[in-house]
């Protein structure tokens, strides 16, 4: 074992969390921080070129690679589970979606036990992250690192489906990251001047130019170095070399909420009869560790067009290596923007007060392997409920650091997700049916007008439905009463001295939306923590809920 090398702080995994927090760890110049990442370079066009991100999340050189078990309710089905293994994390492979969550989200947080975390706690975190593009004035940022856009909607379907929201009754809404959410509009991503603009690129990059941090890659985390109960370190190896570094100060787990609870347990921390199962000794109960994973799971509705207007006849080779060189040359046209430009937020049934379902339209029939799901033209709008009652959890299988965990979501395990998703499917239809959308839409590629009764849509949801890849909550945040909580509200590990976690797996509840934004904010608040900083003062801004929602379903 290689003698140890000691640094203020260590924080594992540079991915969305990771990355904010070593830029402001290091910010004032005063600390020594030491970043580990399994992965390696984010350098490429794959990463960096924000129309191809379907390549990266299918590459092992990128993606951890995990599954799930077979869920037991989606017909034994193995789930992907993709996280990233590169620097930049999940940032670096994702859609690049950026969706803050709704402001009922983190005042559901702090009834939770996350005290602290309501909305008027996270939106000056928001705001201080935040360089908006377009986005509404008093509510958005526009001065911090992550630079957020719209896409530029050339495409006649992004208007037509915000047209048909409103035909169909629905909002319209100029800004769904400012004071209201509900209601159809344009999608925001994380590109700046044609890059994918990760948290790599946001804040990992500046904060490697101070001197006072270090980035060591192709480093597999195998376990938290403890002299009793606090944590000193962390042991990691590359290539086969097994190496200690010493935290002076804290060591801060960021490593994703499949990774982080894995590497609890792997340190013996968490529920006993798992770590037993997995012939791990016990070196801190704590029984919820891994517990309390969720997500959100969706369909492609999927929709042949009367028009030759899609990306279709852009999927062709030649049309790509146009695309890919307008792109390497400038830095724009198609290969500059996610294809996310249009969406909706929209409550299922009356007596919700805030959005449970969630729109990403895109105007193209395809897989997210970028393949053609069909072949002709076609669009497609993904489509799924957002707060899911079902859980799952994350454990480790034995104490070999190199084997997967265990993971299973329980998917569409409660009865209350069957009844929402079918008011997805049923909702959607309604929208394609407007006058804005009826000189595109023709027949449907998927579900079919033949799925119609509860029973035949159960059946298309079970086999055909997705993860929209927003896994988190497996090191919960709350009060340290409840016996579930892995972190307190200053993300320290309960009954663990010097150790935190930050990033989605403290989230009580997943929040309403793509959960990027809010692990980026998770950093920026925990790092105020962490140095023993005053928060941002709370905000007084009071967010747009429908005023008949106990009456109206729109």
């Amino acid at each position: 074992m290689s003698s140890a090398e000691a640094f203020d702080y260590i924080i594992v995994g540079s991915g969305s969390a990771g990355s904010v927090l070593a830029h402001r760890l290091s910010e004032d110049g005063r600390h020594s921080v030491l970043v580990l990442e399994y992965g390696g370079s984010d350098w490429g066009p794959f990463i960096q070129m924000p129309s191809a991100l379907s390549y990266p999340m299918n590459m092992s050189l990128y993606n951890w690679g995990f599954e799930t078990e077979p869920e037991p309710h989606l017909g034994g089905r193995r789930l992907a589970t993709p996280r990233g293994k590169v620097l930049g994390g999940s940032s670096s492979i994702n859609g690049m979606v950026y969706v803050r969550g709704h402001a009922r989200d983190f005042d559901t947080w702090e009834e939770m036990g996350a005290r602290g975390w309501g909305f008027r706690h996270v939106l000056p975190y928001f705001k201080r992250m935040e360089h908006s593009h377009g986005g509404e004035d008093g509510w958005r940022g526009t001065s911090g690192p992550m630079h957020v856009k719209r896409g530029p909607r050339h495409n006649p379907l992004y208007q037509a489906f915000i047209e048909a929201g409103r035909q169909a009754g629905y909002p319209v809404t100029e800004d769904y990251n400012g004071h209201q959410q509900e209601g159809f509009g344009a999608m925001e991503m994380t590109v700046h001047r044609g890059v994918r603009w990760s948290a790599a690129n946001a804040y990992l990059r500046p904060a490697l130019k101070r001197g006072n941090v270090k980035v060591v890659t192709y480093a597999f985390a195998r376990k938290i170095l403890l002299e009793g109960k606090r944590a000193v370190g962390v042991e990691y190896d590359i290539a086969g070399e097994v190496i200690e570094a010493r935290a002076r100060r804290e060591v801060v787990i960021a490593a994703s909420c499949i990774n982080s609870p894995k590497l609890l347990q792997l340190s013996g921390i968490g529920a006993p009869e798992t770590l037993q199962a997995a012939g791990i000794d016990v070196v801190h109960p704590l029984p919820g560790v891994g517990e309390n994973l969720q997500d959100h799971l969706e369909v492609y509705f999927q929709i042949m067009s009367k028009e030759p207007v899609t990306l279709y006849s852009k999927l062709n080779w030649f049309s790509k290596g146009l695309i890919g060189a307008e792109w390497l040359m400038f830095g724009t046209g198609l290969g500059a923007t996610n294809h996310f430009e249009s969406c909706g937020f929209i409550r299922s049934q009356a007596g919700i007060d805030y959005p449970d379902i969630q729109y990403h339209f895109l105007p193209a029939a395809m897989r997210y392997d970028g393949r053609a799901a069909f072949p002709n033209h076609g669009f497609q709008v993904h489509v799924g409920p957002m707060r899911s009652k079902s859980r799952g959890f994350v454990r480790v299988r034995s104490d070999n650091p190199k084997e997967n965990p265990r993971i299973l979501f329980n998917y569409m395990s409660h009865p209350d997700d069957w009844a929402e998703f079918r008011a997805c499917m049923r909702l959607t239809r309604e929208l394609f049916l407007q006058p804005a959308m009826q000189r595109y839409a023709g027949a449907e590629i998927q579900p079919g007008k033949e799925v119609q009764s509860d029973a035949e849509i159960d059946g298309f949801i079970r086999q055909h439905c997705e993860s929209a890849y927003h896994p988190c909550g497996t090191c919960k945040m709350g009060a340290a009463s409840d016996r579930q909580a892995v972190v307190d509200p200053e993300c320290r590990v309960i009954g663990i001295d010097g150790l935190r976690v930050a990033d989605s797996s403290i989230m009580p509840q997943v929040t309403n939306g793509n959960i990027n934004a809010p692990t980026l904010m998770i950093g920026e608040k925990a790092s105020d923590h962490i140095l023993g900083r005053d928060p941002l003062p709370p905000s007084n801004q009071e967010p747009w809920i429908n005023p008949d929602w106990r009456e109206s379903q729109r």
